[in-house]
């Protein structure tokens, strides 16, 4: 598996991880990962890849919900959902061309998701990258994101 490709499988399940637990925390995060066959570079890259797509995530469901009234996110699996976030902030972002980033979700939804789930996220992504303008110029992924984990700590606290 690719260096890329197993930033994108961790993330994902970060994603998952945040989305169940509501852990935000991002050493906590760091440390509840089994990185037994991820290098440390590639745990951090996952996690900061997934804290971003989070606060985005908001956006995403949106987006996602009017392309897919059928299937809200309330709606949807976990592992859909952290698919469909990561891809939307993916292609949003500007840091993967939409095919790759769809592409990309098709392969997690392979083989981590239901049987009907890659033809659902293909359908919806393909959907999403023709209504999304990428940001111009969006934050590196590998920034640091300790003021991310503080801002999404206090949005949780004020809802």
């Amino acid at each position: 598996m690719s260096k890329q490709r197993n930033t994108r499988r961790l993330a994902m399940q970060v994603l998952y991880q945040i989305d169940v637990t509501g852990e935000l925390d991002r050493d906590e995060i760091l440390s509840n990962i089994d990185n037994e066959f991820d290098t440390p570079d590639v745990c951090a890259k996952a996690v900061d890849m997934a804290l971003h797509a989070w606060i985005t995530h908001g956006t995403s469901d949106e987006q996602i919900g009017l392309l897919a009234p059928d299937w809200p996110t309330y709606r949807q699996p976990p592992v859909d959902r952290a698919i469909l976030r990561l891809a939307y902030y993916e292609i949003s972002s500007g840091h993967t061309p939409p095919k790759v980033a769809i592409n990309e979700a098709v392969e997690l939804a392979k083989n981590f998701a239901s049987e009907n789930s890659p033809a659902f996220i293909n359908g919806v992504l393909d959907k999403l990258a023709k209504k999304v303008k990428p940001r111009r110029q969006a934050p590196p992924v590998n920034e640091d994101l300790q003021d991310a984990s503080d801002w999404l700590k206090d949005a949780k606290e004020s809802d």
